[in-house]
């Protein structure tokens, strides 16, 4: 079963050290970051920074068969929009995908 957990990127700003998490499933994503399945929020947007630069507009952390995954969608300089999967906990980034703005 999957179970999605989405907040905006205002809040994510403000909440980068500890992802808090909106709805009835808050307390297993804090469960899973304090029992170390999950990295914090803030150390996995430091990693994948440095590949994939750009601002993070979205976030959502998914609980799937194969572990937690983050969906990050973020917007580079030059318009493109990222959606990236990473592994909730390595870091590792499993997927991208790129939307390039049409003029």
């Amino acid at each position: 079963m999957k179970t999605t957990i989405k907040f905006a990127a205002l809040t994510l700003c403000a909440l980068l050290t500890l992802p808090v998490f909106a709805g009835s499933n808050h307390d297993q994503a804090r469960s899973a970051l304090e029992s170390g399945q999950i990295l914090p929020l803030q150390q996995i947007l430091q990693q994948v920074s440095k590949d994939y630069p750009g601002q993070v507009i979205e976030v959502e952390l998914d609980r799937e068969k194969s572990g937690w995954i983050y969906e990050i969608k973020q917007l580079s300089a030059d318009g493109v929009l990222t959606k990236l999967e990473v592994d909730a906990k390595t870091g590792v980034v499993l997927k991208q995908k790129t939307k390039h703005k049409k003029y």
